[in-house]
């Protein structure tokens, strides 16, 4: 199917969500910890996975144990959208769900800390696009920028099927229509940054499994960085690491520092989009390079965001003292 047509039907899906969700008053109301002031509609990244559900079956049902578990994950995160459940069923539901990405990707025929791998992963990844997805646009441009890089790599690599990834982006190009704007028509909601954080990792679990070589999970480095950075501020200051929170750098860069929102989104996006293809580059040199250039990338990445993050929290501190 040509892929404006594709295009066209997600935008169509996602008005159609869209009646849905006003009828059933499936809405985000801002709270003091949101980043935004207005109710709007939730769930719209719920395209993400009819994206994948359309791939499914055009393409004769390719990697059934996968979509399996991503249609697990998408109900119950869906589901928690509307009912807010239990911590204990969601677990078990994401449990199930990265076993059945684990056999998919036939890591069980593979030393036991592929497993472990996998799982810390997979976990970790979705809790940080989950977390993340605080201000418009910021899920869609991200997801664009590793989508593309996944893309880029396949081109020269194969070792996923394309179709997969261009279907999935194609959601995201209809999600962000509605979403990357100064006033949202929606949010992605659980559901969307659970799924695609989800066909993200499969995808790019697949490419290091076909290469043998982790550097590409670099592909994650600026959300890891934001993520990991910000559990460890939140864990010395004795927070509630699960409790929603407007404590990572891309919220202060919004709210504390005034920078426009969607600025915020496409410097995410773009930065992973460039720390991406000098990985794509690096991998061309030995692993001892590699590792060097992955350490320095960190590295560098960690003190540009304490040291940002540091002076916008000192700055709000005064700011707030002088109104006093």
């Amino acid at each position: 199917m040509p892929y404006i047509l594709l295009l066209a039907a997600f935008i169509v899906f996602e008005l159609l969500y869209f009646r849905i969700a006003d009828h059933f008053n499936i809405i985000d109301k801002p709270n003091e910890r949101s980043s935004h002031t207005e109710i709007t509609l939730r769930g719209g990244g719920v395209v993400f996975y009819f994206a994948a559900l359309v791939y499914f079956v055009a393409s004769g049902f390719s990697y059934p144990w996968f979509f399996l578990g991503l249609t697990l994950m998408t109900a119950v995160s869906f589901a928690d959208d509307l009912l807010t459940l239990s911590n204990k069923l969601r677990l078990v539901i994401h449990f199930l769900s990265v076993l059945l990405m684990a056999y998919q990707l036939e890591l069980f025929a593979m030393p036991w800390f592929y497993l472990l791998a996998t799982f810390v992963l997979v976990v970790g990844v979705i809790n940080a696009y989950n977390f993340m997805d605080g201000i418009n646009g910021i899920t869609a441009a991200y997801s664009l920028a590793v989508g593309g890089l996944l893309m880029l790599v396949n081109h020269t690599v194969s070792f996923i099927d394309p179709d997969l990834l261009s279907y999935t982006m194609l959601g995201v190009l209809a999600f962000a229509f509605f979403n990357f704007r100064k006033k949202a028509k929606c949010f992605a909601g659980d559901v969307g940054s659970v799924a695609i954080a989800f066909i993200l990792i499969f995808a790019l679990a697949q490419l290091i499994l076909y290469t043998g070589n982790f550097i590409y999970l670099l592909f994650l480095g600026i959300y890891g960085v934001d993520a990991v950075w910000t559990i460890i501020r939140r864990l010395y200051l004795k927070e509630n690491i699960f409790q929603a929170h407007r404590s990572h750098l891309y919220q202060y860069l919004a709210n504390e520092a005034g920078v426009p929102k969607l600025w915020v989104s496409a410097i995410y996006g773009i930065l992973q989009f460039m720390l991406g293809l000098i990985v794509v580059y690096v991998t061309k040199f030995d692993v001892s390079v590699q590792i060097l250039f992955s350490v320095v990338s960190l590295l560098v990445l960690s003190i540009a965001y304490l040291l940002l993050k540091t002076y916008i929290i000192k700055k709000h501190i005064r700011s707030n003292q002088q109104k006093r």
